[in-house]
């Protein structure tokens, strides 16, 4: 089992790694965000794209079978 340390030495050792995480500019945080939406956006387009194309097969299969 891990050794016990008391809430101040947790405090800390928070602190002293807050400390070493390198936080991105602003600018990396725009040029990021921006990447992902249109990401997202292409990712919609082709499921949008994709469930159109099923669909109307699924559609074709059913008229076919059903007369």
């Amino acid at each position: 089992m891990a050794d016990k340390i008391s809430p101040g030495e947790f405090i800390r050792q928070v602190r002293l790694e807050t400390s070493k995480v390198v936080w991105p500019s602003r600018r990396e945080t725009f040029a990021s965000t921006i990447m992902v939406l249109i990401m997202a956006a292409i990712l919609a387009i082709f499921f949008f794209t994709v469930d159109g194309a099923f669909n109307a097969i699924v559609k074709f299969l059913l008229a076919r079978l059903s007369g």
